[in-house]
């Protein structure tokens, strides 16, 4: 049984490309996110508020 085991530890191609494919989605989602008008704003208004 634990030679079995062994054998199912790590990700397969389709499990890389899943989760592969789970990433981009998601920094696409927040490149969106923090490309967006009011977060720039904020962001921004953080920034220079730290400078001053």
């Amino acid at each position: 049984m634990a030679q079995r085991l062994r054998g199912e530890r790590g990700m397969s191609t389709a499990e890389y490309a899943v989760g592969t494919l789970a990433a981009v989605a998601f920094a696409g989602l927040l490149l969106n996110v923090l490309t967006s008008g009011a977060v720039e704003e904020t962001l921004q208004g953080l920034i220079q508020d730290a400078l001053q």
